[in-house]
């Protein structure tokens, strides 16, 4: 006789894995997640030229297509046609880089909490495993927000769950890098409960990284990111302001 296991919130969790040429990593990833109870898992296909979808497949996985390259667009993919039952939204890489262990606690944090954001500059260990760009362009983009909108991020890290609703409600537009960096923002502008958790992320597993591992990576990664952090200020600027309720 099978003994059913006890419902979990990461039962309602769908992971969302965006991957181009990940063969070598992708199936520690999606087990990695397994294991952590997350059963529903999304590998969006952009663009490889390896057998990453159908390892990804072979590990139970549904995989998706998005052959246009895009981050952005990458995720955008994997939330189309979303299942009913769907309450959350856990993002995350493909390399092996997340630290995923973390899951079981975040699990406990969803009841009092939207945006769960896993930050890698908690520790001098998590700081040394970015590149000089990588800790250049995150202080500069976290400090932006903070005076753009009066919220201090400390990342701008991969690896991040959201309620669905929320998610949905933000109206997500870039399709490259400055994904993150428009979730983070219109969180802050929606008034979402935003948690930042501390996270120890990993070297590489394989491959190479899209944005740090050349030189016109880090350099698109960081013109994209700036380009929407602008443009969402812009925004801002422009919004009407609501008038001033008067006192009774």
């Amino acid at each position: 006789m099978t003994t059913a296991h006890p419902a979990t919130p990461l039962d309602a969790v769908l992971a969302i894995i965006p991957v181009r040429n990940e063969a070598a990593t992708i199936a520690a990833v999606i087990e990695g997640l397994q294991r952590q109870g997350v059963g529903r898992i999304r590998v969006v296909d952009n663009g490889s030229s390896d057998a990453s979808a159908a390892i990804a497949r072979h590990c139970g996985a549904e995989v998706l297509n998005e052959p246009v390259p895009g981050y952005g667009r990458a995720c955008w993919r994997g939330l189309l046609d979303l299942p009913e039952p769907i309450g959350w939204i856990l993002f995350c890489d493909g390399d092996g880089s997340d630290d995923l262990g973390v899951l079981d606690h975040w699990a406990a944090l969803m009841a009092g909490a939207d945006l769960i954001l896993g930050n890698r500059m908690a520790s001098p260990a998590g700081q040394r495993l970015l590149t000089p760009a990588q800790r250049f362009g995150n202080g500069l983009a976290t400090r932006l927000i903070r005076l753009g909108w009066g919220h201090r991020f400390a990342d701008l890290g991969p690896l991040r769950l959201i309620r669905r609703e929320a998610l949905l409600a933000l109206r997500m537009h870039d399709r490259g890098f400055g994904w993150t960096i428009e979730m983070q923002v219109k969180a802050v502008e929606a008034g979402l409960r935003i948690q930042e958790q501390a996270v120890e992320p990993r070297r590489r597993a394989g491959g190479q990284s899209k944005i740090s591992g050349t030189v016109a990576g880090s350099v698109g990664a960081g013109v994209g990111i700036l380009t929407t952090l602008g443009g969402l200020y812009l925004r801002k600027l422009l919004r009407p302001q609501q008038p001033a309720r008067r006192g009774a």
